[in-house]
């Protein structure tokens, strides 16, 4: 008897964009399972931890086609999640993706990109990547300084990337998503995606665990605010400067 595999998909975006957010909410599902960053040589996810040394054929297929059992669920939907920044190591892994049969792509990107280095910054330095509900002693994340060329270059990667996404996939392959709507409206950002994946409506539990990380303003957490407003005043990307903070409570 022969068994057709799971639809497959993949989660897209730049770092801190509420890509692991989206996983634990998708992964409620009993039959999606989203097994975590596949280039990602120490997600908990993978077993083969040599997994990165197979070709970027092998690594989809391992994604897709052996990817890991959940226990209690039929899967029939299976997917994994790449930002941005891992593709440097693998030139030639984001064509090789963009090719696989019937792949959907579900992208996340963040309305201020200032706010995704800076949290991005911040987890660097203080080692903490993720806050759960049950972290009640979390020091808050250290203030920032951000290097006027660190934020040129990473606004310009997320526009590139975003554009390289967008020129890649079908309108209907692709679901754009966005952080902060994610984190006021989950239930139906998720109603969505259920119907762009084409799986069953699933009521949400409620019980998400992480939380957001930074809660204060750019203003409070990144030391050289006012410089980097002068400088980059006038220009494309003025209004990261100008936004005003978002009320947002999960994780980030």
């Amino acid at each position: 008897m022969t068994h057709s595999a799971p639809a497959p998909f993949v989660i897209l975006g730049m770092p801190r964009t509420g890509t692991h957010y989206l996983e634990e909410l998708l992964n409620e599902h009993p039959n999606v399972s989203s097994n975590g960053e596949l280039l990602n040589r120490y997600d908990a996810n993978w077993p083969d931890k040599d997994r990165l040394q197979r070709s970027d054929h092998e690594l989809l297929e391992l994604a897709y086609l052996r990817f890991p059992a959940r226990s209690g669920k039929k899967v029939t939907h299976v997917g994994c999640k790449i930002n941005e920044p891992q593709f440097h190591d693998r030139p030639g892994f984001f064509d090789e993706l963009a090719r696989w049969p019937g792949l959907k792509v579900i992208f996340l990107s963040r309305r201020n990109t200032l706010e995704s280095l800076r949290s991005l910054v911040q987890a660097r330095q203080s080692r903490q990547w993720l806050k759960f509900s049950s972290d009640d002693d979390t020091a808050p994340p250290p203030r920032v300084k951000l290097p006027i060329a660190s934020c040129e270059d990473y606004f310009k990667a997320a526009d590139d990337f975003h554009t390289r996404v967008e020129h890649s996939y079908a309108s209907t392959s692709l679901l754009e998503i966005e952080y902060e709507r994610l984190l006021l409206e989950p239930a139906a950002c998720l109603e969505t995606t259920w119907r762009f994946l084409g799986v069953q409506a699933f009521q949400l539990s409620g019980r998400a665990t992480l939380q957001r990380l930074e809660k204060r303003p750019l203003e409070e957490t990144v030391e050289n605010f006012e410089e980097l407003r002068r400088h980059f005043a006038g220009g494309p990307y003025a209004r990261f400067f100008e936004m005003i903070h978002d009320a947002i409570v999960p994780q980030g």
